[in-house]
């Protein structure tokens, strides 16, 4: 499984992309939407929307469970992925491409807290 090392992610299979404009695009790792199995359904968090590390945000239904979605860092929502709610199975195909939402960071700080690939890696036991 490839894990792309230029993200960083949280523990609870999140990963977090450094945007030019400043923002953070937040996804699920492929790890997790294996785990998850076919996705149905994807409730995303509402525009203006502040989130704080580590909190729910958005939801996810699979044809096997329904899974929260946590935000790795807090902020404001800035943008929301609309393709993913029409199409939700492209997080099956494309995890690392399918972004949820993207983050203006109000504590830029916590991004230390993320993990690199190799320490992700090492977690789910690749």
């Amino acid at each position: 499984m490839s894990i792309p090392q230029h993200l960083k992610y949280a523990v609870s299979h999140e990963w977090c992309s450094s945007n030019d404009d400043g923002s953070f695009s937040i996804g699920i790792t492929h790890h997790a939407q294996d785990a998850l199995g076919d996705i149905v359904f994807i409730e995303l968090p509402k525009l203006g929307q502040q989130v704080k590390a580590k909190s729910t945000c958005a939801v996810v239904e699979s044809v096997k469970a329904a899974s929260d979605i946590y935000a790795p860092i807090s902020g404001e929502i800035i943008a929301i992925n609309e393709a993913l709610t029409q199409s939700p199975e492209l997080i099956n195909s494309q995890p690392y491409e399918s972004w949820f939402f993207k983050i203006k960071a109000s504590q830029p700080a916590e991004l230390a807290d993320l993990l690199d690939s190799t320490a992700y890696s090492a977690s789910i036991g690749e």
